[in-house]
């Protein structure tokens, strides 16, 4: 899709003359005579870079700027123009957060550049936050297994078409992962993937983050940012009844309208969702909307349970183990082949997830080049009564007041690892990974008392 520019100018010769270039350029324009018409011009469509005049009678560009900066609803590159500049004009058009600064007449081998860089610029910085939300960079779907092999497969061919998909799974089992590799291997892989969390998002702010908001200041919700690109939807069964029938009727129309908003925004964007729960038995319990299930569930793809493919098991966990140590830098040990055998034999209802949380256990508590039988069957089997007094199940007084039994399980939990990690607060803080500055206080308000020696 062609790329939006906004041109904000009073003087409209320059307006057109802009336009008219851009637009034999490929790009998609839009003008604004003023501060107003400009503001307007945001509203009713997202910009991917905006072409800012200095001097206008009504607000001048730089308190515009400055509007838009402090409202921080700024993710278009913005550069400014102006046939009157000053170096403190540009100091204080980059301190607020513009690209560039082109001074009129202006050169149009020089503006066609300079938007061609900011643009690229935006893009990449986005690029780099997305890659630093990625749990790993390689995003295939691993494991030799028929099953795994048939999945790959599916995932191909559905990646190669925009249609919309429905991704459902057990915890654990990659789900989110499979989202990002039809992202990646699709025709929009250049454009945001964004991720909307329901669980994670307040129930009172939740229409304003996924839908935006006029209310005000200007505020693109996660469905907007999601323009060209894909749109992902994690645990959409988490949804609750209001979001449901938004979201049904914002994908039905492919348009949102802005909470305060008078106009709608036409939306380019492939959605794919994911539950845990299977949606069909959600919708039949009338806990899911029909509707917004037949508009997701275009084409299903099922992902597999880590039990449904023990074969697979011992070259994920050769992976995880490498990847851990790669980056938290924790010692690689070698799996033998009787641990390995012995990790194909448990049910796994984690998941992968949980034959991580395993093998970065084993890495930080183990010693030796080898991880072998014994310390995974030590590391895989129940608590047991020889392990700290009273944690033989964690058990929690049920009648107290939940801050209160929260508390007791925290304490328990955190003791039992303290103890398998030697009593070392730095390898208890990457056992349960909380930061350590965070996890002495922790300590210290639930009345944990540290020995000095324990604080290595």
């Amino acid at each position: 899709m062609a790329k939006h520019i906004l041109v904000v100018d009073d003087e409209p010769a320059i307006r057109e003359l802009v336009a008219e270039i851009l637009q034999d350029e490929g790009y998609r324009v839009s003008v604004a005579e003023n501060a107003a018409a400009a503001r307007l011009a945001r509203r009713s469509q997202r910009a991917d870079a905006i072409l800012l005049d200095v001097w206008m009678p009504d607000t001048d560009g730089i308190s515009l700027l400055k509007e838009w900066s402090q409202a921080g609803d700024l993710d278009a590159p913005v550069v400014m123009m102006s046939g009157h500049g000053t170096v403190e004009t540009a100091v204080e058009a980059t301190r607020l957060g513009a690209y560039d600064f082109i001074e009129k007449p202006i050169s149009l081998a020089k503006l066609l550049i300079t938007l061609e860089r900011a643009i690229e610029a935006n893009a990449l910085k986005q690029e780099n936050q997305r890659l630093k939300k990625k749990a790993d960079p390689d995003l295939e779907p691993k494991g030799s297994s028929r099953a795994m092999q048939a999945l790959r497969l599916r995932a191909d061919k559905v990646a190669a078409h925009d249609t919309w998909v429905l991704i459902e799974g057990e915890p654990g089992t990659g789900k989110a992962q499979l989202a990002r590799y039809l992202h990646a291997k699709s025709a929009r892989a250049d454009a945001p993937f964004i991720v909307v969390t329901p669980g994670s998002i307040a129930q009172e702010n939740a229409a304003r983050e996924l839908f935006g908001s006029e209310n005000g200041e200007l505020r693109y919700g996660l469905i907007e940012r999601a323009q060209s690109g894909t749109l992902y939807l994690d645990e959409v069964s988490e949804l609750d009844a209001e979001l449901q029938l938004k979201l049904a009727g914002a994908l039905s129309q492919r348009a949102i309208t802005r909470l305060g908003g008078q106009s709608s925004v036409a939306l380019d964007i492939r959605v794919i969702a994911s539950s845990s729960k299977p949606l069909e038995a959600q919708v039949k319990a009338k806990r899911f909307r029909e509707d917004l299930y037949y508009a997701l569930n275009v084409v299903p793809l099922q992902t597999i349970a880590l039990r449904d493919r023990p074969e697979d098991i011992p070259e994920l966990a050769r992976g995880l183990a490498e990847s851990l140590a790669s980056s938290e830098g924790l010692p690689y040990r070698k799996l033998t082949v009787a641990a390995q055998n012995r990790l194909r034999q448990h049910a796994w209802s984690g998941n992968v997830r949980e034959l991580k949380n395993l093998l970065q256990r084993l890495l930080i508590m183990g010693e030796g080049a080898e991880i072998e039988h014994a310390e995974v069957e030590h590391a895989l089997s129940p608590i047991s009564p020889e392990k700290p007094a009273g944690l033989a199940e964690l058990a929690v007084d049920l009648a107290q007041p939940l801050r209160e039994a929260r508390e007791q399980f925290e304490r328990a939990y955190l003791l039992y690892h303290l103890k398998l990690a030697g009593g070392s607060v730095g390898k208890l803080a990457r056992i349960v990974d909380v930061e350590r500055t965070h996890l002495y206080r922790k300590l210290r308000s639930l009345g944990v008392e540290l020995k000095e020696s324990e604080s290595t």
